[in-house]
């Protein structure tokens, strides 16, 4: 493997970045003393640095789809909103403090109307960014901490969470309730032996979706990082279509049903088995500690692979349109396309749509690396 290219700026561990769709090369990497550097991967040197956390970590920053001159960034419960049109400079636009606890991941509607942002009181706070006011609060569907958030881009009033209570959990966020809960530490426990390292519990540490325009081409799926070192890969529409035939055939009012053993009818799905879902483990050349985070490719063939990050200090490319377009196996290991491997644990990772440096990596130490994947 060819040695990485070096960004130097920061002073202390990366812990974030993001890539620029519109302006090729342009890519934001945060840190855990509260700076954001600016990088042009056509330049030597990074172009500006923004001191938004006065020393408090980065946990998350997103672009805002449709005009890349803005980002929102979390730190501490609190998520600022820069202009960055200047190119040399920011300036702060709004700031929002609905989260009572610390925030772990933000994210933005595809059609720029909601931010969402995903905290450690297993939370997480819709926030009306065109109105800059709150929306709604999504709770009761985890236990624990709310590690990730992502927007469906397909389905405009829907998001999924993940959590440290080993669930993946998808929301009406309109009427603020959960439509399906999948539970990873019951599929996990009726599943022994099948994920290839069951170490460490299921617990959800981040989720990607493809973009908007990519859908299209492929099945509708989420790709979800596990602590269990897996890599599990959600046919969401074909799981929702499922609870809409189940619900749809439910016995009419006043006729006699037995309901599941803790559920109720007011209850979301709660899904526990494998399904047609496709779960990249250690058995396939997967990781085999804690995965991370996980992104879909935006060069090349947009949306074709799936890449993930993992505390075992690797780094895998999958293609997982195998599985789903032509129907292969799990047994098979043509999934694992390429693997690189570290000198350091993976906090997170982003792609370029470009045909070279198009991997970055934020690792433990305060050094974002670039890489080539062909």
């Amino acid at each position: 493997m060819e040695e990485p290219r070096k960004l130097k700026g920061h002073k202390a561990s990366t812990t974030c970045c993001i890539a620029s769709q519109n302006r090729p090369g342009l890519i934001a990497t945060a840190d855990e003393d509260g700076c954001v550097c600016w990088f042009d991967l056509r330049c030597k040197d990074k172009i500006f640095t923004m001191d938004v956390g006065n020393g408090n970590p980065v946990s998350s920053i997103c672009f805002k789809p449709g005009n890349e001159d803005v980002v929102y960034v979390s730190l501490g419960s609190e998520v600022k909103c820069f202009d960055v049109n200047m190119v040399t400079a920011s300036k702060l636009l709004h700031s929002y403090n609905y989260n009572k606890d610390e925030i772990n991941q933000i994210a933005c509607s595809s059609k720029s109307s909601f931010l969402a942002a995903a905290d450690d009181n297993g939370d997480v706070k819709i926030i009306d960014i065109r109105q800059n006011r709150m929306y709604k609060t999504l709770r009761d569907g985890h236990t624990s901490i709310c590690s990730s958030v992502q927007f469906i881009p397909w389905r405009p009033w829907e998001v999924i969470t993940g959590g440290l209570d080993s669930k993946f959990v998808l929301w009406d966020f309109s009427k603020g309730r959960p439509r399906k809960i999948w539970d990873f530490g019951t599929l996990d426990a009726g599943n022994k032996g099948n994920t290839g390292q069951c170490l460490n519990p299921a617990f959800v540490h981040a989720l990607a979706l493809p973009e908007v325009d990519v859908v299209d081409n492929f099945v509708k799926i989420c790709a979800v990082a596990r602590g269990d070192g897996v890599v599990s890969v959600i046919n969401v529409e074909s799981e929702l279509n499922a609870v809409k035939s189940k619900s749809s055939a439910k016995p009419k009012k006043g006729s006699k049903s037995t309901p599941k053993v803790g559920s109720s009818s007011a209850d979301p799905e709660i899904e526990n088995q494998n399904g047609g879902d496709l779960h990249l483990d250690h058995s396939l050349g997967g990781h085999t500690a804690a995965v991370s985070c996980v992104t879909f490719s935006t060069f090349g063939d947009k949306g074709k692979f799936i890449i993930s990050g993992g505390n075992d200090r690797q780094v895998k490319v999958w293609d997982w349109s195998k599985f789903f377009m032509s129907g292969e196996t799990s047994s098979g290991t043509d999934f694992l396309r390429s693997s690189l491997s570290l000198s350091r644990k993976v906090n997170w990772l982003c792609t370029t749509p470009t045909d070279s440096e198009n991997l970055i990596v934020c690792d433990t130490s305060k050094i974002v690396k670039v890489y080539n994947i062909g």
